[in-house]
């Protein structure tokens, strides 16, 4: 499902236009973007909650020549599935 598939989902099972799904969902992704920019976390009970983890430098090794390479530092989203969730997917 991609993007437009969901705000179509959304405006049919909530009889909502789909004018108003979209602009409810992308309020939702902005929100969650803005807490997890601030390095906050969301959580959904039941469906999961989405953090933001601090990926350490480290080096690599590029494949073709073998060399070592630097990786720099990042932040990294993660997303841990709640039990509801879960238990739908492992029906």
């Amino acid at each position: 499902m991609n993007k437009s598939e969901l705000i179509d989902a959304m405006a049919a099972s909530a009889g909502i236009t789909k004018a108003a799904a979209k602009l409810a969902l992308e309020s939702f992704l902005s929100n969650v973007e803005g807490t997890l920019a601030k390095g906050g976390r969301v959580s959904l009970v039941g469906f999961g909650s989405w953090s933001v983890s601090n990926r350490a430098a480290r080096d690599g090794r590029n494949p073709q020549t073998g060399a070592t390479i630097q990786i720099a530092a990042k932040n990294v989203v993660k997303f841990k599935a709640g039990a509801e969730l879960e238990g739908a997917v492992n029906k």
